[in-house]
């Protein structure tokens, strides 16, 4: 993935917050790049500082030190109008959909907040861009005259993809987007991330704590623990031949539908394989659904 253009770089972040006293940093000297028409996945356990990277790159945490650039410019210290103007080309996906969506608002409504906020109404067919992004998510165009309680978890996670999809952006931050979901669900709707990049040319940074998932649509990996980088490298490489100790305790800790193999897979003593380089391919394999859940 080298070969492609840097979308978006952190260069050397470090976050640290105040605990009365006492300083807390969250991240120390991170560094990222995500480039153009790829996935790049940040995973780690909780406290390991994956979604104050997010927040730091959104500009929703305070950064001590290092840099931030989209498309070359340095937006760090954006605040204001300037920082709102950004939401054309960076977007991002939560993991709670359900407080991600304002139960009082019509889809509709949902979805045309962030052309309203980017003064962008006057600029596009509404009507119709919401239709478009509706149906590019997988939904009927008549769910935007409904309420975020008349649909499932994973139709309201697809709503809140086609939200962050309405303004075109280049990149879309999902912060443990899929981790609610369950498991057949999950893999419809990294199946829809997948082919939503594949149509648009979109860049990901995905956030999850499920080293399985990140295997499956993640072109690199960046693992994270205690706010600094333990190990990153191609999804392939560091899923299959870790490198790090605590990714391949990462690697144990994902569940497999044998219970007897799960419990071998987490003995205490991991012992030393000799695994043979792994190519390469440059895509994500799509996921199976796992069980017969009805569609998201």
């Amino acid at each position: 993935m080298t070969d492609r253009h840097p979308l978006l770089t952190a260069k050397n972040i470090t976050v640290k917050y105040r605990r009365g006293r006492q300083q807390f940093t969250a991240l120390d000297n991170v560094s990222i790049t995500i480039p153009e028409a790829s996935t790049v996945g940040l995973v780690g356990e909780s406290g390991s500082g994956k979604s104050t990277l997010a927040k730091a790159i959104l500009g929703l945490a305070p950064i001590a030190s290092g840099r931030v650039e989209l498309l070359g410019q340095d937006i760090t210290s954006l605040t204001g109008r300037r920082r709102r103007e950004l939401g054309r080309t960076m977007q991002a996906v939560f993991q709670d959909p359900n407080t991600s969506l304002n139960p009082s608002f019509s889809i509709r409504r949902s979805l045309t907040e962030p052309l309203r906020a980017q003064n962008m109404l006057d600029q596009v067919d509404v009507a119709a861009r919401v239709d478009e992004v509706l149906t590019a998510v997988g939904m009927e165009p008549d769910a935007a005259n409904r309420r975020p309680r008349q649909f499932s978890g994973g139709q309201r996670q697809r709503i809140s993809i086609a939200r962050a999809l309405i303004t075109n952006p280049k990149i879309v931050v999902c912060d443990e987007a899929v981790s609610a979901l369950d498991l057949s669900v999950q893999a419809q709707v990294l199946n829809l991330l997948n082919d939503l990049q594949l149509k648009h040319r979109l860049s990901y940074l995905f956030i999850s704590h499920d080293m399985s998932v990140v295997k499956h649509i993640c072109h690199e990996v960046t693992v994270l623990y205690r706010g600094e980088i333990k190990e990153s490298g191609p999804a392939q490489a560091v899923t299959t031949a870790p490198q790090d100790p605590y990714t391949k305790a990462l690697l144990l800790a994902a569940p497999i539908a044998d219970p007897r193999r799960q419990r071998e897979r987490q003995r205490p003593v991991i012992p030393e394989a000799s695994v043979e380089p792994v190519e390469d391919t440059g895509r994500p394999e799509p996921l199976t659904p796992r069980s017969n859940t009805p569609s998201a």
